[in-house]
């Protein structure tokens, strides 16, 4: 029945619907990994340039390891291997969100460091000199003029991340990519699906752009503050 419906009618009744339920997941996805890869991200940074040699080395080896292996592994290895490891039961949302975070703390990690050391040494000097204890100037004067300049790279880390969500379709988890290949294998009318599913995560980037760009001009209209 639904394989004799046009392009419009089988949209609407047959696809639209299921990617919508998708896309909630991958949206979801999006919003709980980024918030930890934002949070993680900022500590793991701090760590980087901490002047604790032990705490910088273990920045180190965490950016090189999650940033120098395949995304698609990490998934692999949290939702088959860490079970195993430490005798727990990780269903496919938790193993996904947790995969994707850690990944996207890496990358998230050094643009905060990229940003903080952007700043001139002079404001830690002048910081210093006014009788603030080194964490009180990086978390009251460095770190506040950090966020103007890391918007444009952490909004593109999250399209990146919005779109690397599609990756978790191998532990069977049903985010948008996972029933698009689901419809187009049952109906075998791949246009409709993929067209609707790119149009998906097309729509989520615009969205993180003019976000990025509504808070760029909001801070610049507050003097970078």
């Amino acid at each position: 029945m639904e394989a004799e419906l046009g392009f419009w009618a089988f949209s609407k009744i047959v696809v639209i619907p299921r990617l919508f339920d998708g896309m909630l997941i991958t949206l979801k996805l999006t919003i709980i990994t980024g918030t930890l890869g934002f949070i993680f991200g900022m500590l793991i940074a701090l760590l980087r340039i901490s002047r604790l040699k032990f705490l910088n080395y273990f920045a180190i080896v965490y950016i090189t390891l999650f940033r120098g292996t395949p995304l698609l592994l990490q998934i692999l290895f949290v939702y088959f291997a860490l079970p195993t490891l430490f005798d727990i039961t990780l269903d496919s949302m938790p193993a996904g969100i947790l995969a994707l975070s850690l990944n996207a703390a890496a990358y998230l990690a050094e643009i905060f460091r990229a940003g903080i050391l952007s700043i001139p040494k002079g404001q830690m000097e002048a910081g210093r000199a006014l009788g603030l204890s080194h964490n009180q100037v990086m978390f009251k004067i460095i770190i506040p003029q950090t966020y103007r300049r890391i918007i444009p790279p952490v909004v593109n880390e999250f399209s990146a991340l919005t779109k690397e969500t599609s990756l978790v379709s191998v532990i069977s988890l049903s985010e948008l990519l996972y029933v698009t290949q689901r419809i187009g294998a049952k109906y075998l009318r791949p246009w409709e699906v993929y067209f609707w599913a790119a149009l998906g995560y097309l729509l989520v980037v615009l969205v993180l752009s003019f976000t990025a760009s509504y808070l760029e001009r909001k801070l610049e209209s507050k003097g970078g503050v």
